[in-house]
């Protein structure tokens, strides 16, 4: 049993069927606690799935926990930089009109969100350490052309498919709309 504190209960509490299911875990609740209630290894992953919930994520982002083994990170902007305006921070990492953040979620096929003074990525265990990386660059106060450049060098290869685990429904429909 793990007891979760959410800012966004309302909208846990409307998805609560779907997430069950999903999640093969109870969820229940008390004020804004959370409880979950099933095996360890389900329980650990509502709890990320949760998290991201709360977070701000889309339900559909971050289900992709559950199903396609990707990870929940959060970097605290305080924590990377010493500028007080951690408005302009911000506004580096979303650029005009959004275009920064959604250049770097094409070239780290991670996906982005902030909310107070803190960037949130859902990705690929392979993947996500390059999205941090270049996230935590851009709060340093690197140049975005530079960030694009780095992530274009270390583009991480795809590991070749030795047919031991079994085909996410995802992923079918990924390798349909490439052709």
């Amino acid at each position: 049993m793990r007891k979760i504190l959410v800012n966004k209960l309302p909208r846990i509490i409307k998805a609560r069927k779907k997430l069950e299911k999903k999640l093969n875990v109870k969820i229940n609740n008390k004020g804004r606690e959370i409880i979950l209630e099933g095996d360890a290894e389900d329980e650990y992953i509502a709890e990320k799935v949760i998290d991201a919930l709360d977070f701000g994520f889309s339900m559909k982002n971050a289900l992709l926990i559950k199903e396609r083994d990707y990870m929940f990170e959060i970097i605290n902007i305080k924590k990377h930089t010493r500028r007080k305006n951690l408005k302009a921070i911000k506004a580096r990492i979303i650029g005009t009109k959004g275009g920064t953040l959604s250049t770097l979620k094409e070239l780290t096929k991670c996906f982005f969100e902030i909310k107070d003074n803190k960037v949130g990525i859902i990705g690929d265990p392979l993947l996500i350490k390059n999205a941090q990386d270049a996230v935590i660059k851009l709060i340093q106060g690197s140049r975005q052309a530079n960030v694009y450049s780095y992530l274009e060098k270390h583009q991480v290869k795809p590991i070749m498919d030795l047919g031991l685990k079994k085909p996410n429904k995802g992923d079918k429909e990924i390798k349909e709309s490439k052709r």
